[in-house]
């Protein structure tokens, strides 16, 4: 799990309240400095590029979304991720698109659930596309600098 924003902040905010005091240890107070160094570094990549990233991620959900009825059928299910897919981000605020993210992810495992399940070369073939988003999700959180 990553941080968001807000909660690095935080804790920016308790190391800071806690080195004020004058009897921390120099050693205490220099490694909070270097970890408050790291959380801002952090904190502005992912204050940069978060809003971004969740549209990317939910634009491409909810295109994977959309496939479900060709890979699954018609039924309750199908039809449910189906509406979900013709969904779109209008409010732009990071708690807001975060909001979206979680649901369509949620509906992402329900379909990579089906089509796991269910047989034929279109279910096989979104099975394989939902790999690949998992993939691509990940990469798309990896850190600048992270060694993997």
């Amino acid at each position: 799990m990553n941080p968001t924003v807000s909660d690095v902040l935080a804790e920016l905010s308790g190391l800071m309240m806690r080195n004020a005091a004058p009897d921390v240890a120099p050693a205490d107070r220099a490694s909070a400095l270097g970890m408050s160094s790291m959380l801002l570094a952090i904190a502005a990549q992912e204050w940069d590029r978060a809003a971004a990233r969740l549209v990317e991620e939910n634009r491409a959900v909810r295109a994977l979304l959309a496939e479900a009825p060709a890979a699954l059928g018609e039924g309750e299910l199908a039809e449910r991720l189906w509406a979900l897919s013709a969904g779109q981000d209008e409010d732009f605020r990071v708690s807001a698109l975060q909001a979206s993210n979680s649901a369509l992810r949620a509906a992402l495992i329900e379909l990579q659930v089906a089509v796991e399940a269910a047989e034929g070369e279109i279910a096989e073939r979104l099975e394989a596309a939902v790999w690949a988003e998992l993939v691509a999700s990940t990469e798309r959180r990896r850190l600048e600098g992270a060694p993997v």
